[in-house]
């Protein structure tokens, strides 16, 4: 299968991508913050940043597990990671990227030994502009007003960080994307 194809029901191509929800020792869960392209409120036009985990698109010839593991390498500069189950799906047209796709994407859970990582390079490969990194908490990102994608994420990692591993991968669905 291409990374990249025409999805029938719309004129975006697809894009095939692999995410993690990525844990430090303390059950934070790692973001990257981005800058929309449209407005996310249109009660707000200024409100333009959405929360995402770290990951990417497939490149030719690659699995799921091993794209995964180069966008960590990539992004957050973590290498050889040790992926954990794909845990959720999210299929479906996401606009909120420079380039509207529809994204096929899949969730891996990964569980590092410390807090450190390195974003310097994170910005050279994104496509919408890049406005920082947080270690969330989970309870405060299941609080949160913010943007956060897809629906359901925060939920979800409340669920992994209790030991509670899903058998199946859940279906999440994107925010009005």
């Amino acid at each position: 299968m291409s990374p990249v194809t025409d999805h029938p029901d719309t004129d975006l191509p697809t894009r095939d991508i692999a995410r993690a929800l990525v844990f430090d020792p303390s059950n934070r869960l790692l973001l990257i913050e981005y800058e929309a392209v449209r407005p996310i409120d249109p009660a707000d036009p200024d409100a333009r940043g959405f929360w995402f985990m770290p990951g990417g698109g497939l490149e030719p010839g690659e699995s799921h597990e091993e794209a995964c593991r180069r966008e960590l390498s990539e992004e957050i500069g973590v290498a050889d990671v040790e992926l954990g189950p794909c845990v959720a799906v999210c299929d479906g047209p996401f606009h909120l990227f420079r380039k509207p796709r529809h994204a096929r994407e899949r969730y891996f859970v990964v569980r590092l030994a410390s807090d450190r990582v390195d974003t310097s390079r994170l910005a050279e490969t994104e496509d919408n502009p890049v406005r920082g990194t947080r270690w969330w908490p989970l309870d405060e990102l299941a609080a949160s007003a913010e943007r956060v994608e897809p629906a359901g994420l925060a939920k979800l990692a409340q669920r992994i960080a209790a030991g509670d591993v899903p058998d199946q991968p859940f279906r999440l669905t994107w925010r009005d994307a």
